[in-house]
């Protein structure tokens, strides 16, 4: 029993000047397909796919190259792409209304741009986005280093990802359910790997690994460990962490990456197993068997990855302030927000579908939260004045979180903050555009919360 398992509508035409730059992009297209999601009894899955394949095939290219995908979209509803993480122009970034329009089914629209980091990213849609990546829309993008990567013996990426499934193994609906909505989004009920559950791989004893972790669940929150593996965490979001930290277990929200570089301890004829912990339990998200032995000691501990090019902060201290408070939700406070410039009661706003808000403003305001000069640092508030945790995800820039003790944290892209907490982020804004600051539950930010800011 499936339910039980836990293991704008304006079309975007190619513009003319592109048309004889298409031949040599490599073409990206959405399309409805079948996959085996659901376990060996049940029939193929009816899904979303990029190229026929969930998740889409990993892109991989080298820090530096440009990225030329023509996407082209086959569903019966726009689309877009948005490549998560990247700092790249803002016309590429794929968020419809604010970057480019959506691209209309049957249309075209070519992505174009450079790769200015190494690290684990990650593409998806960002039209209607709570339905079409529940469908499977999403895939990874490794940005290979020109140098300085570790040396491993495996490097393997593990989209991680939840799936509503129906009794017969076929993707449930529901997929506005205003319950799902107001409280911690759509979870699923059957954990994948790379599309398969289940998954895993014959590794040797003592081969050192690199596991690009990528959480591509609508709102799950996986727990990681390991068992028969040790070893560190090297970057997170993409970037490079100053050292390797020792990896004993990890938090992924959704759209947050890891990078790991673990060896396997676990004996020949042994297993190894990256673990999902549910409260006192756990599952395996990963199985590796063992077998022979790569090499007859464990290697040295490796090295901090070469950091990418990102911005030093200025003074902190000294740092605009801008407050951003979250609000809504299920067993929240919030009695009303503003939207399409009138005040609105909660009845009225559940009946627009929007039930978050960010500062008393339910959807997109047409006004950004604030504007800043290129090359400025900022420093951004968040307060959770709400009853679930959200991730917040800040396109086109990388961020630090602002620590207690006047230190700041590693660089992040997407924050998971817990229920009643309050955090600064600050980052220099440095890439110029208009630029979308989201919850990545997807269903939280469909339902309100979201907003924007521009770089000048």
């Amino acid at each position: 029993m499936i339910s039980g398992l836990v293991a704008t509508a304006a079309a975007s035409a190619l513009p003319r000047p592109l048309h004889a730059q298409t031949e040599a992009a490599e073409t990206l297209t959405a399309r409805a397909a079948t996959a085996r999601i659901a376990p060996a009894d049940y029939p193929d899955t009816a899904v979303w796919s990029y190229n026929g394949a969930v998740p889409g095939a990993p892109i991989r290219l080298r820090q530096g190259e440009r990225l030329r995908r023509l996407f082209r979209n086959d569903l019966d509803q726009p689309g877009t792409v948005h490549w998560h993480g990247i700092r790249i122009d803002n016309a590429m970034d794929g968020v419809p209304g604010l970057t480019q329009s959506v691209v209309a089914p049957g249309d075209s629209y070519l992505y174009d741009f450079e790769l200015p980091d190494a690290g684990t990213y990650w593409f998806h849609p960002h039209n209607r986005a709570w339905e079409q990546m529940a469908r499977g829309l999403s895939g990874a993008l490794i940005v290979e280093e020109t140098n300085g990567a570790p040396e491993v013996d495996l490097d393997e990426v593990l989209l991680i990802d939840d799936w509503r499934l129906s009794e017969d193994g076929q993707i449930a609906g529901g997929f506005n359910d205003m319950h799902d909505w107001a409280h911690a989004g759509r979870i699923g009920n059957w954990v994948t790997v790379n599309g398969t559950g289940g998954w895993r791989r014959m590794v040797a004893r003592n081969a050192r690994v690199r596991l690009r972790l990528i959480n591509a669940a609508n709102a799950r929150i996986f727990n990681v460990a390991a068992q028969g593996l040790e070893g560190w965490i090297v970057a997170l979001d993409g970037m490079p962490l100053d050292a390797p930290r020792r990896f004993d277990q990890l938090t992924l929200a959704p759209a947050q990456r890891a990078d790991l570089v673990v060896d396997v301890t676990a004996t020949v004829d042994e297993k190894a197993y990256l673990v999902g912990l549910e409260g006192n339990s756990g599952y395996a998200l990963a199985t590796f068997d063992v077998d022979g032995e790569a090499h007859a000691e464990r290697l040295p501990a490796p090295n901090a990855l070469p950091a990418n090019p990102v911005s030093a902060l200025g003074a902190v201290n000294e740092a605009r302030r801008i407050e951003l408070r979250m609000e809504g939700g299920a067993m929240g406070s919030m009695r009303g927000a503003t939207m399409s410039g009138r005040m609105m009661g909660m009845s009225e706003l559940v009946n627009a579908g929007k039930v978050w808000a960010f500062n008393g403003m339910a959807d997109m305001p047409d006004n950004p939260l604030f504007e800043a000069r290129a090359g400025e640092t900022v420093k951004v508030a968040i307060v959770n004045d709400t009853a679930w945790p959200h991730a917040m995800h800040l396109h086109g820039h990388h961020f630090r979180q602002v620590l207690r003790d006047g230190t700041t944290g590693p660089l992040r892209d997407t924050l998971l903050m817990d229920r009643d907490e309050s955090v600064e982020i600050a980052f220099v804004a440095d890439n110029p555009g208009d630029w979308l600051l989201h919850c990545h539950m997807l269903e939280h930010s469909a339902g309100g919360m979201m907003t924007w800011l521009r770089v000048t």
